[in-house]
């Protein structure tokens, strides 16, 4: 039973669809500790409520990001952590923490990348005039939004969307692609290439 740890600023919804996930045998894995930067994040709540460890790190105590993602990874580590997963995290990842964890951090983004990384990525779709977006999960690096896609769903733009029907749509895919993609990556074979993540075992050397 692969251990995970949950990072959080808010309401921590994709932590909701993990506990669910487990809790229906759709992912074996424990979640060992929920951590925020925020004290107040509402997700906390919802992870006290069943039991799980959490801890809050505010980053404004930190006099460097290098500082806090050294805290982070002290207490990731203190719960014997193999697995990272991003859930709403409003703060960037350096290379600190990426380099504590290689390709052992998921993040997940609401929008089709490499297209609109970083903040309000829903609403520079519709700015943009895009008829297709949808949600990403993919591996973490200190690069924003850059590192390798793991899985992504679309999500089409439909006529009249707001900022708010859309985002509401693109979370319901969130919800179900976040703990499959988090179940293949520790269940599954797969392997780095290039920029890609490749599953399926490695071609046979001859």
């Amino acid at each position: 039973m692969s251990n995970l740890a949950i990072l959080i600023s808010g309401r921590g919804s994709n932590l909701g669809a993990i506990v669910r996930a487990i809790d229906e045998g759709r992912l074996r894995a424990r979640i060992a500790v929920v951590i925020s930067n925020r004290s107040d994040a509402s997700g906390l709540e919802l992870a006290r409520a069943r039991g799980i460890p959490t801890a809050v790190l505010p980053h404004r105590d930190y006099e460097s990001r290098q500082a806090f993602d050294a805290a982070l990874v002290a207490t990731l580590r203190s719960h014997d952590v193999r697995l990272v997963c991003l859930a709403g995290f409003m703060r960037q990842i350096g290379p600190t923490f990426c380099d504590a964890f290689p390709m052992a951090i998921l993040n997940i983004h609401p929008s089709l990348l490499p297209a609109f990384p970083g903040l309000d990525a829903q609403r520079v779709a519709l700015e943009h005039g895009a008829k297709v977006t949808g949600a990403t999960v993919h591996f973490v690096t200190p690069e924003l939004d850059a590192g390798p896609i793991v899985m992504q769903t679309a999500v089409p733009v439909e006529e009249g969307d707001t900022v708010e029907s859309l985002s509401a749509r693109i979370l319901v895919q969130e919800h179900r692609l976040y703990p499959e993609a988090i179940r293949r990556v520790l269940e599954d074979e797969w392997r780095i290439v290039g920029r890609r993540v490749v599953f399926g075992p490695a071609p046979a050397r001859v």
